[in-house]
């Protein structure tokens, strides 16, 4: 049976490239799943960068979000969503009005999205790896404006969420993976 892996780390630990790596030494067919968007010039570079660090191999799926529609025609044996803190931040921006954000419904979007993506993972091919990259925001100090914590409380709600369902869950310090679940 397929396994859901959560790979959790603060920014610049070394999650994407332990994803990468895990998906790589199986040896088997892998799609990537990148959520970035490229909306400004360095956004474009950082895209450009990741990239040429993949394999040309892999398949790629560029998905800001709606990843459940798109689970079942994944047909590799590994996939690798890298990463779920641009996915809500996606959202996120949906919902903003004058620096605010609009709670009740990012809420019930990033809900909607996790509760959709665990569904469909649930009903993939029995031999599929998943890996999700995802970035732990709860370690901080707490955001000084009310965008800023309505992010962190629902990353931190999606990945606590993600990390239920998970096979196994890795936090990322530094370079070092140190499984926790």
């Amino acid at each position: 049976m397929g396994r859901l892996v959560l790979i959790l780390g603060g920014a610049r630990s070394g999650k994407s490239s332990y994803a990468q790596n895990l998906a790589a030494e199986t040896g088997k067919s892998v799609t990537f799943i990148a959520t970035a968007q490229a909306l400004d010039e360095e956004m474009v570079t950082r895209i450009q960068k990741h990239q040429a660090e993949r394999p040309g191999s892999w398949d790629t799926l560029e998905l800001p979000f709606e990843i459940a529609s798109h689970v079942l025609e994944i047909k590799s044996e590994v996939v690798v969503l890298d990463c779920l803190t641009l996915l809500v931040s996606n959202l996120l921006m949906q919902f903003v009005n004058d620096d605010r954000v609009e709670e009740a419904p990012f809420r019930q979007a990033v809900q909607k999205e996790v509760d959709e993506l665990i569904a469909a993972l649930r009903l993939r091919e029995q031999n599929q790896d998943w890996m999700i990259v995802s970035n732990e925001l709860g370690l901080g100090l707490v955001p000084p404006y009310q965008m800023g914590r309505v992010y962190r409380d629902w990353l931190g709600w999606a990945n606590q969420r993600l990390a239920r369902e998970a096979d196994q869950v890795t936090l990322m310090v530094a370079g070092i993976p140190m499984v926790i679940k």
